[in-house]
């Protein structure tokens, strides 16, 4: 799609996406679908869809932050984006507002060129369009609402996106591959997955640089940190293992075998429980994280996504063979329902 195309789908998604003040709300990328499906986590219903968001596969948010954060996976035609068409019936003005200028002295030249999408939280309308140099897989957004990463796994690090000034900020360069990225509760750093080379990234965000790198595992993709930011657990993709990461010390502390090929990790609400998506089996994963006790339950086929819904007891799943999402009891493992979606779904948000 070009961005001509794109900048008027997204203008009309803008005018039609409900204003729907809701108690709590999963947004669950479609990605193929180009879309965003807003459902009630405790019924499972549709409250609507939010369209015209091309190969979303990243999206995230914070309870309370103003914003939605959406990362495209696919790329655009770099002299299209220098002069970007006006789409008919929208005024200069508001065309001119939902395009950030780039920034030619912070984006870096010889990588490609995608956009990420910020959308108010509250309404769901478009608020701006920014170009960041690649394709993003995964994004985030930092609980005071400041700051948005990206990652690049083509291009071996990530972005920096400014909240509050609503334009790209930086690239910084992490590693091959990075994957997910989570940040710290202060919001000053931000952890991010290489898978390239086996490394967890800390990166200080307001300076723009990596502080260090820690070895974990062979190669690491999906990421949670606890509540106090004291460690990190990592799913290694490849080698069928979780792993708890201290923080402070940079050292693996705690390795969890589970076997096969992995994806999405969640935490419970009291932190006790740590859950995993084992794609490659067909299972869903409970660990006791205090005795390192495993539990499983089939899930088919391929569990993909996952996300906890706080103080609900539950889970959301998705998969990576069908177009669904699993609504998943957290103590018995059991599905008690399932959401028909389109194309595939990716990094769900949970916000109230």
């Amino acid at each position: 799609m070009t961005l001509s195309r794109l900048a008027a789908t997204l203008s009309i998604a803008a005018l039609s996406a409900p204003s729907l003040a809701l108690a709590a709300t999963v947004f669950i990328p479609e990605g193929s679908a180009n879309s965003i499906l807003m459902v009630d986590p405790e019924t499972g219903a549709t409250l609507g869809r939010l369209p015209g968001l091309e190969a979303i596969h990243g999206l995230a948010g914070a309870p309370g932050a103003k914003y939605l954060v959406a990362g495209s996976f696919t790329e655009i035609d770099r002299a299209e984006a220098a002069s970007p068409a006006k789409p008919e019936g929208m005024s200069q003005d508001d065309h001119e507002a939902h395009h950030a200028k780039r920034d030619t002295s912070a984006m870096p030249a010889e990588k490609g060129l995608s956009l990420v999408t910020v959308l108010d939280a509250e309404t769901r309308q478009v608020v701006q369009r920014i170009e960041v140099p690649g394709a993003v897989h995964h994004t985030a957004v930092s609980p005071d609402g400041r700051f948005a990463v990206a990652t690049h796994p083509s291009g071996d690090g990530i972005s920096i996106i400014d909240l509050e000034t609503l334009g790209f900020r930086g690239f910084v360069p992490t590693g091959p591959m990075p994957n997910y990225a989570v940040f710290a509760p202060d919001g000053g750093k931000v952890y991010v997955t290489n898978t390239g080379n086996g490394t967890l990234s800390e990166v200080d965000v307001g300076k723009g640089y990596v502080t260090r790198n820690m070895p974990v595992g062979e190669g690491p993709e999906h990421l949670v940190l606890n509540a106090t930011g004291s460690a990190a657990f990592v799913a290694d993709s490849d080698g069928g293992k979780a792993y708890r990461v201290d923080l402070a010390s940079g050292a693996v502390t705690d390795t969890y075998d589970i076997g096969g090929e992995l994806h999405g990790l969640g935490l419970s609400d009291r932190e006790g429980v740590l859950f995993v998506a084992a794609k490659g089996t067909d299972r869903l994963i409970s660990i006791d994280l205090a005795t390192g006790q495993q539990r499983e339950a089939s899930l088919s086929p391929a569990p993909y996504h996952l996300t906890t819904i706080p103080e609900s007891g539950k889970l959301m799943v998705s998969s990576r063979a069908e177009p669904k999402v699993w609504i998943v009891d957290q103590t018995s493992l059991t599905a008690s329902g399932e959401i028909a979606i389109q194309g595939e779904g990716h990094q769900m948000v949970v916000l109230p």
